[in-house]
């Protein structure tokens, strides 16, 4: 099937503020038909998403987020680091050093599940989802960022994957790795 008749072209890109990690632009756009919109976009390096695995249990944490006004339950996540000559990190490398961050801890076997967008209608922010297992406590675990408050949370996996299906939970990468988790046990690949 050809994508054609959905295809939208970008006439002009204009950068209206470059932030930290973030920048943010307005994109002049023909559509199909050759008409002009505007589109709002959100320029990011993309993040990382860990599945922190011990035994029966899943490691999450509980941090404020300003945007929404709440404490909200996730998955310990973190953005890709841009580097000095303009790349960006390579996510096989920033989900451990976010799950040791955010945790205290460092997995023993990581595995790739896959990526998702987590919001291509305005933002090109690609998720790398990882299930770390083996999990050991860090000697000189100092706590999270300076800029960071959270509380880490030690539950059941199929506990946190009952309050993700009762709505507990509405954090987008975290009910996507939950319910991979719960798919990849309903499949036999979950030891124990």
């Amino acid at each position: 099937m050809s994508d054609e008749h959905l295809k939208e072209t970008t006439v002009e890109r204009r950068i209206i503020h470059r932030g930290r990690f973030m920048s943010f632009r307005l994109d002049t756009i023909a559509d199909p038909q050759g008409r002009q919109h505007t589109r709002e976009i959100v320029e990011h390096p993309g993040a990382v998403c860990v599945i922190p695995l011990h035994a029966e249990d899943v490691l999450m944490v509980r941090q404020w987020r300003t945007p929404v006004e709440q404490v909200v339950l996730e998955l310990p996540a973190g953005t890709l680091d841009r580097l000095p000559d303009g790349s960006i990190e390579d996510p096989d490398l920033a989900a451990p050093r976010e799950l040791g961050e955010e945790t205290g801890y460092r997995a023993g076997a990581w595995r790739k599940l896959g990526r998702f967008w987590t919001a291509p209608g305005f933002t090109e922010e690609d998720m790398h989802l990882y299930l770390a297992t083996d999990l050991v406590a860090l000697e000189d675990y100092r706590g999270p960022d300076a800029d960071e408050y959270l509380d880490l949370v030690r539950m059941p996996w199929r506990g946190a994957v009952a309050l993700a299906e009762q709505g507990g939970i509405e954090d987008a990468k975290t009910l996507v790795g939950l319910l991979w988790l719960a798919r990849l046990a309903d499949a036999g690949e979950l030891a124990g």
